[in-house]
């Protein structure tokens, strides 16, 4: 499942928040992967109440809870189900997450390939 972080998506998270879409679609239920791309450009708001619904969530998996209550109704978190985020910092217009977001996932960094220094070496 994937979201781009637009518009829609922010207004999607303000008014019903991305744990509805966890509870009704049925994300964690069937073990889905998500990938919310561009993940710094949500309000800092909006960051925070998806912070708290992804900790939920994290800390079911990481206890092994087969069930928990999520957003007022009760769900099954299958041990498949993850949540990806994609950012590109340091472009106008992208907010700093916030700590209790961060420490939720793991960075890693992606670049242009130096495609000369690979042909040379080759």
């Amino acid at each position: 499942f994937f979201f781009q972080a637009e518009d829609g998506i922010r207004d999607f998270c303000l008014s019903r928040g991305l744990g509805d879409v966890y509870k009704r679609q049925g994300l964690a239920q069937q073990g889905a992967w998500t990938c919310l791309d561009e993940f710094n450009r949500i309000d800092v708001e909006v960051l925070s109440v998806i912070a708290q619904q992804v900790l939920q969530l994290r800390d079911a998996l990481r206890g092994e809870m087969g069930k928990i209550v999520f957003n007022e109704m009760e769900i099954e978190v299958k041990p498949a189900m993850g949540i990806f985020v994609t950012m590109n910092p340091n472009y106008a217009g992208r907010t700093e997450l916030p700590d209790n977001l961060k420490i939720l996932f793991r960075p890693i960094s992606m670049m242009i390939p130096d495609y000369a220094l690979i042909a040379e070496i080759l």
